[in-house]
């Protein structure tokens, strides 16, 4: 929306359009690139875009959109807005693309996948910039919807290899998730550059002082420059703060109008689409046409293939200053104008602001577009038409329902706040169990969501609320509250408030299940507890705590059931398109891949998890990558890792930090720091963590002299071994008790187990450990064979610094170690791993776009940098290297 004219609105801003300039230039050879501009209101950010427009076009396709403080609840409304003019490229789009953002744009039925919305954005823009390089300009980028503003942000990071160029306004409040984005801020004008701009304005005489006054009032704000003088004339406003001031012109303005043509300017206002036919039609219900002349003559709004306003607050203005009556009276008769048929959400909204109190027919409309909304992925609309329509709800149980509703698509909306707040205002005394334990677990899970230690135990008071109305609902409550600990607190004390409510619980209608046999774990031990669980996992039971069960499966060192889970995760996520099972899955594929000493595999799945992250605005997964770096045993970027992973998360993820740095000393042999790390893991006594760090526990207690923790971390790791029965764990204790008890035959043991069931690291780190016990022994020939085995074992692998501990140990013997093959993983990046792996496999460029959500374009020059970083010169040439299949 256009500000000022040009002419005078450029005053002082050669430095931003030099910015912009270079912006689009970029663009115009295929580079490109977006920018936000920001600013207070009025400073001439929209300025900056009109003259942007003007001077690309001859160049460019231009195409706008504007975010509308009225319309955010509309899923998708900006979205469709910027795209509606390249929609004709739409048909060539691959089917999947097509139908994403049909769906999404209300023009079919269904559900868009929301992973592929932004990348069938991506898609459509491209399309058109194929013709002719593409400008999208974005103005009022803080009212952008919720599900715009993500699909728009996923796209502004992917344009790099397109001839596209972005450009946001936005105000310097809010749009949080513009903050990643390269930012301009648009400041004052300079006072030279102030007074010029207010000597241009003919229309009003000020002398000196008044003049004075408006340019420090103004604070070198354009918009306030020119409107201050025709809001006060000789006697600005008291100083308040620009914006505000601003606003009070329009409305003085607004005032001075003929009634009709007031009352049309708020019509206009309270229609968020700008569309003339809705307005006329409207206008036409209220008698208002007349008043066209005399309200374009204001020079408030411009009527035309869009009713525009002179400015966003100029709009916010005239709907403010409005009567309440007169607003519920212009949203009526928008309501009436909007076809039921193609537009339902619109006039449901405009109903719900025509009503003042409860009103169950449009309660129920409003119910209805919140289950567009959702089908549509737009779970923020959702939750703002659930609201409303409990606000106009009359009945106690269905407004207690509807609230309950409306927190829940709240939450799924990422605003853990506002659904607290929705929960908070829900009356409970009179609710029957099983509707306070729904509200009990929505409080349990904002809470989990904003990191609150009290998550587990609303689970847990859900579960004993619903244990005489619903048994098998409060079990897997219980199961769910042991879950959740392991994430957001030390799982310690509230697994024993949990298995305590539990033992008290109705028994399984089907027998003993999962919940029985952890309690039986908590009571009993491993040698009672595992076989409970074993038998608990054979079924498909665990398919509905699925992270739990990978974290059971390797507390029973059970390879083969974690590999039957994490293929469980990865296909069904897929199928089902559920992000955070999809997310899970890759997490756990690329855990298993890292312990089996897969590094470039394991890479290649981060990658590919980090792409689905930030296609919906999340940080990736921590877990799998503080493994990964430990296991490589590079120090600094483990602490880095480690330091962000501790700052972010709480529970398990902590744990992991603890034992992911007991494997980064005990390969660097920084052997007190290895004890303290996993003395730290064991204590948090966790599941599956407590268990792994005891293996370093016990290696790092051995080499300090700490030889009572030893013991007692050997006869915890014996027990656990015995229970679980694997050859894996049996290894695994073998090792550990060689350690202590200096015995030849338990290292034997040890490598003959890990050799028939085993991650290929701990049979090498066997070798090692067993290598190490012969130097000392003064036995140097049988040590070189078991050192050089681990050695080449290692290196092979990328563990660098268990294998340098290996070189220094062979060269204590005499031998030297045949210096590390560099891996391809070296020289490359996650993401170029997994673009290397998938090309090596025949994947074309289109299909490794699909899997890491960028445009075909974007892996084309990535392959070129992977082709440069190893030297080869074509895709067939992938396939030769190491660490590619």
């Amino acid at each position: 929306m256009p500000t000022m004219p040009s002419s005078r609105s450029l005053v002082g801003r050669r430095d931003e359009i030099g910015r912009l300039d270079a912006l689009i230039s970029a663009a115009g050879r295929g580079d490109g690139g977006m920018l936000v501009l920001r600013g207070e209101p009025g400073i001439g950010k929209s300025t900056l875009l009109d003259h942007l427009e003007g001077t690309a076009a001859e160049r460019f396709q231009v195409i706008r959109a504007s975010g509308s403080e009225f319309e955010g609840e509309l899923a998708f409304a900006a979205l469709h807005q910027l795209c509606l003019p390249v929609l004709p490229h739409l048909d060539g789009l691959s089917a999947p693309y097509r139908d994403s953002l049909r769906v999404a744009f209300g023009l079919a039925d269904g559900a868009p996948d929301p992973f592929r919305i932004g990348l069938a954005t991506l898609a459509l823009l491209a399309a058109a910039a194929a013709e002719r390089p593409l400008l999208c300009l974005v103005d009022d980028a803080h009212w952008l919807d919720t599900a715009s503003a993500r699909a728009l942000t996923f796209l502004a990071r992917r344009i790099t290899a397109e001839p596209i160029a972005i450009v946001f306004a936005a105000r310097d409040e809010g749009a949080r998730w513009l903050d990643e984005l390269p930012t301009l801020t648009v400041g004052g004008l300079g006072d030279a550059d102030a007074r010029a701009l207010l000597a241009e304005e003919k229309a009003v005489t000020l002398d000196e002082r008044v003049r004075d006054r408006v340019l420090a009032e103004a604070r070198g704000n354009p918009l306030a420059l020119i409107e201050l003088p025709k809001a006060g004339g000789y006697a600005p406003p008291t100083p308040s703060p620009v914006a505000s001031r601003i606003e009070r012109s329009f409305q003085q303005r607004l005032a001075a109008l003929p009634e009709p043509a007031r009352a049309l300017l708020i019509l206009a206002s309270a229609d968020p689409t700008g569309d003339p036919s809705l307005l006329w039609t409207a206008a036409r219900e209220l008698g208002l046409e007349a008043a066209s002349a005399a309200a374009e003559a204001s020079g408030l709004v411009t009527f035309g293939t869009r009713v525009r306003f002179c400015h966003p607050l100029a709009r916010s203005a005239g709907y403010r200053a409005a009567e309440p009556e007169r607003r519920r009276a212009a949203h009526r008769a928008l309501a009436e104008a909007t076809d039921p048929a193609t537009a339902p959400d619109r006039r449901a909204w405009h109903r719900a602001q025509a009503t003042t109190g409860p009103d169950e027919r449009v309660a129920a409309e409003l119910e209805s577009s919140a289950s567009r909304a959702q089908a549509r992925g737009g779970v923020a609309a959702a939750a703002a038409f659930l609201e409303r329509a409990a606000a106009l709800t009359l009945d106690p149980g269905k407004q207690t329902e509807r609230t309950i509703a409306a927190a829940r698509a709240t939450l799924d909306a990422g605003a853990a706040d506002a659904a607290a707040d929705l929960l908070a205002s829900i009356n409970t005394e009179p609710l029957d169990d099983g509707v306070h334990a729904s509200v009990d677990l929505l409080r349990g899970q904002v809470a989990f969501v904003t990191g609150a230690d009290q998550a587990p135990d609303l689970i847990l008071r859900a579960g004993q609320r619903l244990a005489t109305v619903d048994p098998e609902r409060a079990r897997e409550c219980f199961v769910a509250a042991l879950e959740m600990a392991l994430v957001v607190a030390r799982a310690a004390g509230v697994q024993e408030r949990v298995l305590d409510a539990a033992r008290s619980a109705p028994p399984a209608s089907g027998g003993p299940d999962l919940l029985d046999a952890l309690v039986l774990l908590n009571t009993g031990g491993p040698r009672e507890g595992y076989p409970a669980l074993r038998r608990a996992l054979t079924g498909d039971g665990w398919q509905r705590v699925p992270a739990l069960a990978t974290v059971l499966a390797g507390e029973l060192w059970d390879l083969g059931l974690h590999a039957k889970v994490v293929d469980w995760l990865a296909r069904t996520g897929r199928e089902t398109g559920s992000p955070i099972t999809v997310r899970l899955g890759l997490s756990q594929v690329a855990m298993a891949a890292v312990l089996a000493g897969d590094l470039g595999r394991a890479m290649a799945v981060m990658a590919e998890e980090a792409a689905i992250a930030d296609a919906l605005g999340d940080p990736p997964q921590l877990y799998p990558r503080l493994h990964l770096v430990a296991m490589r045993g590079r120090r600094q970027e483990a602490l880095d890792l480690f330091a962000e992973a501790t700052g972010r998360g709480s529970g398990q993820l902590v744990e992991g930090v603890h034992t992911a740095a007991a494997v980064l000393y005990n390969g660097l042999a920084d052997y007190p720091a290895a004890f303290e790390a996993a003395s730290r893991a064991v204590a948090g006594g966790n599941l599956f963590s407590a268990g792994a760090a005891l293996t370093e526990l016990v290696e790092a207690a051995v080499r300090c002299g700490e030889h009572s923790a030893a013991r007692s971390a050997l006869a915890s790791l014996q027990e656990r071994a015995e229970a679980a029965g694997t050859t894996y764990a049996l290894g695994m204790a073998a090792g550990a008790h060689a350690l202590v008890g200096d015995a030849e035959d338990q290292y034997r043991a040890a490598i003959e187990h890990l050799t028939d069931d085993a991650p290929a690291p701990e049979l090498a780190r066997a070798h090692l450990r067993y290598g190490e016990w012969l130097r000392r022994e003064g036995r140097r020939r049988d040590a070189r064979e078991h050192l050089r085995a681990a050695h080449e074992q290692l290196s092979g692998m990328g563990l660098e610094a268990f294998a340098d501990r290996a070189a220094r140990e062979l060269r204590a013997t005499g031998e030297v170690a045949r210096s590390r093959a560099e891996h391809t993983y070296d020289r490359l990046t996650m993401q170029e791993m997994h673009i290397a792996r998938q090309v090596a496999a025949g994947a074309t460029s289109k299909e490794v776009a699909a899997r890491l959500y960028l445009s075909p374009r974007t892996i084309d020059a990535h392959l070129r940098n992977i082709f440069r970083k190893l030297g080869i010169t074509s895709r067939r040439q992938l396939r030769d290297l190491p660490d590619l299949d």
